[in-house]
């Protein structure tokens, strides 16, 4: 493991030697600098873990080299020292971006402890950064799965809004990614590095919500023991998505309204208001246009959230998504069981092709990841899928039989229109193909079919 560096800064040669003799026996690598000007012409040509400064020194003092290290951007854990140490000088030191001070003189067990602690939060900031850049990489755009143009579009809208605090109302069905969506806007703003807060309208109870929400004083209610932020609070220059928008109780739609127009909330229990900076983004499954239209939700509150509305279309709108989210899920899973399993084969695929994923890129997900578990192969097959998506057939609306019909003829003519309707369904079009499962040539299907007028785009 390399030695962490360090530079001890001070004017007084013998504490200098002792400090130095100190840390290299706990296994570090130390320099020494005897005032601030030659520990500032060491730190532009040298990087150092961590620096030890005394605060009182000729030339340049501890505080000034503090000042002049920060503007240079030095990022250096700094640690003030000094003899003369008041209060008034401890916190002049730590406004100017020192992590810690410490008073002379101090045993060697404190100035390592010092320096232990300031590792881990070194250790921590840059575990943090890391995550941070991790997540942001992972709500990009560059790496959302998708070649389907509606999805195209919504990323590049996505792009132009993300800097705004303009609300954004996301619809969807169940499971097509609108929290996804809600976290890409986040983590592509200049809020990215402040909190992103998700809660489901839905699944809070009513009585609890309002408290959730906007935070209570204490004593508000019997069990208010303490006062307690919200979650509005909690997501102050950041993003709130609110999920489920559509569940939200008629008292706090007006709540909402009230934030969505001021800026500010107040605690349940409180009669003071706290200004918050958040970006809204909700999401709903519902219809609000005629959730308005009912009554169920407030019309001005639903122009208040669609500012700018996304619309996110089910997967069965955009099945060219469905092989690349397929091979997305496979090494995910395979990585995840540590199971070699590489692909799909090309039965189970045209299964996944065909059946109508009610719950969207979610159950597409569930349903790989179940495979990937279940596969003896390194290839998916069809007996790793579900029974009902093996089985699924897709329901063909075909024209109904006038109850009140009973002639042969005119009978017959509407059994082959449906058959012929059928199996261009099956084929997706392939008349070579539709033509061989109705058993009759390709030419006289041609000919029926404009005879019968059937519209293939329709089918």
């Amino acid at each position: 493991m390399i030695p962490k560096r360090v530079l001890v800064v001070d004017d007084e040669e013998n504490f200098r030697h002792m400090l130095s003799v100190i840390l290299k026996k706990e296994g570090y690598d130390v320099e020494a600098a005897s005032n601030g000007e030659e520990a500032l012409q060491k730190i532009t040509v040298s990087p150092y873990d961590q620096i030890l400064c005394d605060i009182r020194m000729p030339k340049m003092d501890g505080l000034d080299f503090l000042n002049e290290a920060k503007k240079v951007g030095i990022d250096s854990t700094i640690i003030m020292m000094s003899a003369y140490g008041t209060v008034d000088i401890a916190i002049e030191a730590i406004k100017l971006g020192a992590y810690d001070y410490i008073s002379k003189p101090f045993k060697p067990d404190e100035i390592i402890l010092t320096l232990k602690k300031a590792e881990e939060r070194e250790r921590l900031r840059r575990e943090n950064e890391l995550l941070r850049k991790e997540v942001k990489k992972e709500y990009s755009f560059e790496n959302i799965i998708s070649k389907n143009k509606q999805m195209q579009k919504i990323f590049e809208v996505i792009t132009k809004v993300a800097q705004y605090k303009s609300t954004i109302l996301v619809t969807g069905e169940s499971g097509t990614g609108k929290e996804l969506v809600a976290r890409a806007l986040h983590y592509n703003s200049d809020r990215a590095q402040n909190p992103f807060v998700a809660v489901n309208c839905g699944a809070i109870p009513e009585n609890l919500l309002e408290s959730e929400l906007f935070g209570h004083a204490k004593g508000a209610f019997t069990d208010a023991i303490r006062t307690k932020k919200g979650l509005f609070e909690e997501a102050d220059e950041g993003t709130l998505f609110l999920d489920e928008i559509g569940e939200l109780p008629p008292q706090l739609q007006v709540k909402l309204l009230r934030v969505l127009q001021e800026g500010e909330i107040r605690r349940v229990g409180e009669s003071k208001s706290i200004q918050v900076d958040v970006r809204i983004v909700a999401a709903t499954i519902k219809d609000l246009v005629k959730e308005v239209n009912e009554g169920r939700f407030r019309d001005d509150l639903f122009y208040r959230l669609n500012v700018l509305p996304i619309h996110i279309p089910p997967l069965r709108e955009r099945k060219e998504d469905i092989p690349l989210l397929t091979a997305h899920f496979i090494k995910k899973y395979s990585e995840a069981t540590n199971k070699p399993v590489v692909g799909i084969d090309s039965r189970a695929l045209e299964a996944l092709m065909n059946y109508k994923w009610y719950g969207n890129v979610r159950e597409l997900e569930n349903t790989i990841e179940r495979a990937v578990v279940l596969a003896d192969r390194e290839n998916i097959e069809m007996e790793n899928l579900p029974l009902e998506v093996q089985n699924f057939q897709e329901e063909i609306q075909l024209e109904p039989l006038a109850e009140e019909e009973y002639s042969i003829k005119k009978s017959s003519r509407f059994l082959e229109m449906n058959l012929i309707k059928k199996a261009l369904k099956k084929t997706k079009g392939n008349h070579t193909h539709a033509a061989k499962l109705l058993e009759i040539s390709h030419r006289a299907l041609l000919y029926k079919i404009k005879e019968y007028g059937i519209v293939e785009d329709d089918l």
